[in-house]
């Protein structure tokens, strides 16, 4: 056994880039080193301080300086900024875990997809988007047991909890979201939606999932809701607030499935389910690749 840790920064001070940074500084398996910003008064980079952690204001050109800091890099900004950031840090040799709609790299859902062994060819993973962390395991649970002809999400999230890189990646959020509905949750055709709930108090992340199958879905219905049981406990092996609303509802060959999101609390909001799936994703995604990079350097 060892206690050694992979380090680790985050590119992002915002909101999504803190409650990160509040997760990964209870992490076993990595060691978060720097925040990384452009405004010098954000309140992440003075939180960043305050916890000792490197705060750079400069953005990436602040990690290029200092590459000693990092062998994971997180990305919590945009879209727009991973597509730049994205070449410097494969150039640096750092891994890169995505929380943009970038789709850089591939996309990766804990429950779903996460392979150990597939993690030393990977420099770059896409965490979906929220809406995708919470619906595509749902997907792929229906998917396991019949064919998908098509698979629609509805994610409805709280105005509060949409910050500024949330309202402007709303397009590549539905892209995205589609995209991996097909891709991870191995869906014919998909189509996304994501709606900002202005009620107060606020909601909690609310989703609801439409499958259409290939065949009859009632007549393996035993099979279907214990594989969406099975999901489910996947999920909140990192999620513990990942919940049904209601039962699945299983119809001819129409599958509904309704699920909200309970954030943890860890600095956003416990309603801002919707961005407390996509960290904690992110961190249990890290810390699988930290397992395996320090599994790699032992052997050597």
């Amino acid at each position: 056994m060892t206690n050694e840790k992979i380090k680790c920064a985050i590119i992002g001070s915002g909101n999504i880039g803190t409650d990160l940074m509040v997760k990964l500084l209870r992490s076993e398996k990595l060691e978060v080193t720097a925040l990384i910003g452009i405004d010098p008064e954000s309140k992440g980079l003075k939180r960043a301080e305050e916890n000792g952690l490197v705060a750079i204001s400069n953005g990436i050109d602040g990690l290029v300086e200092r590459p000693e800091l990092a062998d994971i890099v997180y990305e919590a900004t945009s879209a727009k900024a991973h597509l730049h950031n994205a070449e410097i840090l494969k150039d640096l040799g750092k891994k890169a875990i995505d929380l943009t709609p970038a789709a850089v790299g591939p996309f990766l859902v804990p429950s779903v997809n996460l392979k150990e062994r597939e993690i030393p060819k990977l420099d770059n993973v896409n965490m979906v988007t929220c809406g995708g962390q919470a619906t595509i395991p749902m997907v792929k649970a229906v998917s396991d047991v019949l064919p998908v002809d098509y698979a629609e999400i509805v994610a409805s999230i709280s105005s509060r909890s949409a910050g500024p890189g949330t309202r402007q990646n709303i397009d590549e959020f539905t892209v995205t979201t589609a995209s991996a509905l097909k891709e991870v949750g191995g869906a014919k055709e998909s189509k996304a939606i994501i709606t900002l709930n202005p009620a107060d108090p606020p909601i909690l992340m609310r989703n609801t999932i439409h499958v259409q199958t290939a065949g009859d879905a009632e007549a393996h219905a035993g099979a279907i809701k214990g594989s969406l049981e099975r999901m489910l406990g996947n999920v909140q092996g990192y999620v513990p607030g990942y919940r049904f609303k209601a039962d699945p509802v299983i119809k001819g060959n129409i599958v509904t499935v309704s699920v909200e999101v309970e954030g943890n609390g860890d600095f956003l909001p416990e309603y801002a389910g919707n961005l407390d799936i996509i960290t904690s994703a992110a961190v249990r995604t890290g810390e699988v690749m930290a397992e395996s990079m320090l599994k790699e350097g032992v052997a050597e």
